[in-house]
């Protein structure tokens, strides 16, 4: 057995800092299409939409955020990107093939937390 059926299969789940639970599930629901919102609490939040699942804990302090990113890796990126920018995600950085050959596209959001994807580019 494999896949997401496999009760052995192990996942990463980052955990990002949030400074506010409702700004942060607006901007993952609305703008990037984590539609289905697991759990919901005042301090705690899991969104997830098909093969990515973010979850967000409280904080209030700023620098934790700025300092804080996730790498989402996987051939979906270039539909991704274009999902963002249909979506006028406002931080939206372009495709680029970075010197370690990876095709990447970063976002920011609206508390400093940075998520970078990236792609073995295609020939």
């Amino acid at each position: 057995m494999s896949g997401i059926d496999d009760p052995d299969r192990i996942e990463v789940l980052p955990v990002l800092p949030s400074l506010d639970i409702d700004e942060t599930q607006g901007f993952y629901t609305t703008l990037l299409g984590f539609g289905e919102v697991v759990y919901r609490a005042d301090d705690y939040l899991i969104v997830r939409r098909p093969g990515m699942e973010l979850h967000f804990w409280r904080t209030d302090d700023r620098t934790l955020c700025e300092r804080t990113s996730v790498y989402l890796r996987g051939g979906g990126i270039g539909e991704l990107h274009r999902e963002f920018s249909a979506r006028n995600v406002p931080t939206l950085s372009a495709m680029t093939v970075r010197p370690w050959n990876m095709e990447e596209f970063h976002i920011h959001d609206p508390h400093g937390n940075l998520l970078r994807f990236g792609r073995i580019p295609k020939r």
